[in-house]
């Protein structure tokens, strides 16, 4: 049953990854799926990869390659996610991520930004200086600018407000900081909820691969309203201008943006159920492990090492900004071997999951 599951979820991987990989043979270019896999730097190859989420065995596993993946644990012929092992391991990002999600769905969304974080990215600009040059502004340097002067631009997400051009900053309604993260990120933001593969990945092992699919689904489509509402023209990919410098073009993106908030709050409430349940999984094995050490028979437990490719995996953005290290990977922990009921619970590395390097 367990491997039906992987299969399907491998084949949804494959077809989701299938432009990038050809494009990463030809050289090839595209401004709008890029996006996905460099500014989320993860490797299509971590995406492929299925886990079950906590509290499920897989029955005959411990003969597969996983049973050597990091927080996986054997018991007997069968291997299940060590929960307790990677709560144990990154507490401190487990902790941010939970709390940001959680923040973020109780807020309403604010629906009035119009995407103009993108035209706030090259205001001021010249020709040749934009992020995508090979991409032509709709309206031009001029008119780009006119749209943004005459606009009130109310960017919540730190992410995309750095990106900002030095005069288009002072226009903003807010100046977003990376500490105030959890205190203005909102359901209606595009990048908040594209960033939900991101937090999916950092929760790792204990995020089901079929709710990890989901996400990155989530934000491939995200990502074609952004540049879609966004001052570049898009038509050579398929995509039809959202003209949001209209009256029209804002109530499209608006309510585009609302159907995406609804659709990221129920992820969000699953990647919440998901920590919830490891945590519940983690328990119960404490409790058995007490049992074992108080004398009662049970199955060998046998936690195992870090793979090579999922050393080289590890959570990504490895080049990122200190300050998102700090705050979401818990960067004063110490970083130590861990045990498990008395056996070696596997070599802990450091999480050096930090900020996204490029913003497009």
């Amino acid at each position: 049953m367990w491997r039906a599951r992987e299969a399907r979820h491998q084949q949804r991987a494959d077809q989701l990854t299938a432009g990038w990989r050809a494009r990463r043979q030809t050289g090839e270019i595209n401004e709008v799926d890029d996006f996905l896999f460099t500014y989320y730097s993860y490797r299509p190859s971590l995406l492929r990869r299925w886990h079950p989420g906590a509290g499920v065995e897989l029955e005959g596993a411990s003969a597969e390659p996983r049973a050597q993946w990091r927080w996986y644990v054997t018991d007997g012929a069968d291997t299940r996610v060590d929960a307790a092992a990677f709560l144990a391991d990154r507490r401190g990002a487990v902790g941010f991520v939970e709390g940001l999600l959680r923040r973020t769905a109780e807020r309403r969304p604010k629906l009035g930004c119009s995407c103009l974080h993108e035209w706030a990215m090259v205001y001021g600009m010249r020709d040749g200086q934009e992020r995508h040059t090979k991409l032509p502004l709709r309206l031009g340097h001029a008119g780009t600018d006119t749209v943004v002067e005459s606009s009130r631009i109310e960017c919540t997400h730190f992410d995309a407000f750095r990106f900002f051009t030095p005069a288009a900053r002072p226009l903003n309604a807010l100046q977003p900081t990376r500490a105030a993260q959890p205190d203005l990120e909102q359901p209606g933001c595009l990048h908040a909820n594209m960033d939900l593969y991101k937090w999916a990945m950092k929760l790792g092992p204990i995020i089901p691969g079929e709710l990890l699919i989901d996400t990155f689904e989530l934000a491939r489509e995200v990502r074609d309203l952004d540049m879609q509402a966004s001052p570049y023209d898009v038509r050579r990919f398929g995509l039809e201008a959202v003209r949001i410098e209209t009256q029209q073009g804002r109530r499209e993106f608006a309510e585009r943006q609302q159907g995406f908030a609804s659709r990221a709050n129920e992820l969000r409430e699953r990647m919440l159920h998901a920590v919830d349940h490891a945590r519940q999984a983690a328990a119960a094995d404490a409790e058995a492990c007490d049992c074992v050490a108080a004398g009662s028979k049970g199955g060998q437990r046998r936690s195992v090492r870090v793979d090579a490719d999922e050393h080289a995996d590890d959570v990504g953005h490895r080049n990122g900004d200190q300050a998102e290290h700090q705050l979401a990977c818990g960067a004063s922990e110490p970083v130590a071997a861990r045990h498990l009921c008395g056996d070696a619970a596997g070599e802990q590395q450091p999480d050096t999951a930090g900020d996204e390097a490029r913003h497009e």
